[in-house]
């Protein structure tokens, strides 16, 4: 760690252990030096613990990005030198700073993020209960959309409990199976083997495993949305009808709800974003969009708007930055759910996709997602909804427009042809 000057007239640089005790140390020698503002280098959940022990100290802490404190090329690389340099850096006000949320959605987040490794987790060994029921010959993904739906779960712990009688599996189907109970039977006439049906029942156990895990963890971010709950009345929620089925790892809480309390906003009436999308954003993003003083801004920070890299007069590149954004991964999510939505921005993704094909157009959805969000986040504007129908009719209106300007800019004057009256029946 480096000062300006320290309390003694000694090093202005001193190191502390990493252990608590010394991250004490630390926060007291710079109360002591005076120091008001810290310049930080993130560098993953080690720097975190030091991060938020000087925010509860009441520093005024900076996080900046690795590739902004690099020393200059040709200087020898040591500790010493590298709190120096950005010592140096951020006394010039260099030093930019990376996003941080509050305090409060910074415990969202993390609740957030814990579930969707656990969700992701669980998603593996379904994998390989599909890998073990394929090596046994049992085509239950051909008759069955979800193998942790209702006849999935039902058909899966009937085989790790020893049944191997097609027609005694198909009497397990639900009665909104699309696929009969013969169809079912034939696809589970199969060959089993002992090390196959072990994996299939130790993953179903693990699968289960987790499943409670999500189901502990659930309670714990509800308590928390309604410690973020705001004070002033907002009016009731529309109902929202359904739109897919409810899955085995959906919270078993109200989550359009509590963010709605939380916000007091409606990110689910934004076409494509659903309760577990609106939740991730909220969880990365938080309420406070005045962070982000533009929305050129907010894209560019998510990763979602070209990156244009200019020389010479000339663009090489204008690919968007490559980063592991959450909030982006989960824009991206809900554009893709867009792809056959009777909206305008369904319209306006598969116009796209015409265009510059699938990665590009979910891209520039994402954005177009992304500004609505900003939108309504920083100045409370509602989203319209619009048909696909209206889409089409903008879109006409500005090919309409162009088509006259580069018309009239060649010199040429365009009329519209009106349709010719049909002439009246003779009736002899």
């Amino acid at each position: 760690m480096c000062v300006d000057a320290a309390p003694d007239g000694g090093d202005t640089v001193r190191e502390f252990p990493a252990h608590t005790p010394g991250v004490r140390q630390l926060v007291a020698w710079l109360i002591a030096c005076g120091v008001t503002t810290v310049a930080l280098e993130a560098s993953g959940a080690y720097g975190q613990v030091l991060f938020l022990t000087l925010l509860e100290a009441g520093l005024d802490v900076l996080m900046t990005a690795p590739h902004f404190t690099r020393q200059i090329k040709g200087r020898p690389k040591t500790d010493r030198r590298d709190c120096q340099w950005i010592q140096r850096l951020h006394q010039h006000g260099m030093l930019p700073s990376v996003f941080q949320p509050d305090d409060p959605t910074h415990t969202l987040r993390d609740y957030v993020r814990q579930r969707a490794n656990l969700v992701r987790l669980s998603a593996h060994h379904i994998q390989r209960m599909q890998k073990a029921l394929a090596l046994m010959n049992l085509k239950l993904t051909r008759v069955v959309g979800d193998v942790t739906g209702v006849t999935g779960l039902k058909i899966l712990r009937a085989i790790a409990a020893g049944e191997r009688d097609p027609n005694v599996l198909a009497a397990f189907r639900d009665r909104r199976c699309r696929h009969t109970a013969a169809d079912i039977a034939t696809a589970l006439d199969g060959r089993y083997r002992p090390e196959h049906v072990t994996e299939l029942r130790l993953c179903l156990k693990m699968w289960d495993a987790y499943q409670e895990a999500i189901a502990d963890l659930d309670p714990s971010i509800a308590a928390h949305l309604r410690e973020m709950r705001r004070a002033s009345t907002l009016p009731p929620l529309p109902k929202q009808p359904r739109v897919r089925g409810r899955k085995p790892h959906d919270p078993k809480f109200d989550v359009r709800e509590a963010l709605y309390l939380a916000t007091g906003v409606d990110l689910t009436a934004i076409d494509g974003i659903d309760a577990i999308h609106a939740l991730t954003l909220v969880s990365e993003l938080g309420s406070d969009f005045t962070k982000w003083p533009t929305i050129q801004h907010f894209t560019s920070w998510l990763g979602l708007c070209p990156n244009g890299k200019k020389t010479g007069g000339k663009v090489p590149s204008s690919h968007t930055r490559k980063g592991k954004n959450r909030a982006a991964a989960a824009l991206r999510l809900a554009a893709w759910s867009l792809m056959r939505s009777t909206s305008a921005l369904g319209a306006y993704l598969r116009r796209q996709r015409g265009r510059l094909g699938s990665p590009k157009a979910i891209t520039a959805t994402a954005h177009k997602l992304a500004r609505i969000v900003y939108a309504l986040l920083r100045h409370g504007v509602g989203y319209v909804k619009e048909t696909a129908e209206a889409h089409a009719d903008e879109v006409r209106r500005k090919m309409e427009k162009q088509f006259h300007r580069r018309a009239k800019e060649l010199g040429y004057e365009v009329r519209k042809i009106e349709p010719a009256t049909p002439a009246p029946a003779v009736v002899t």
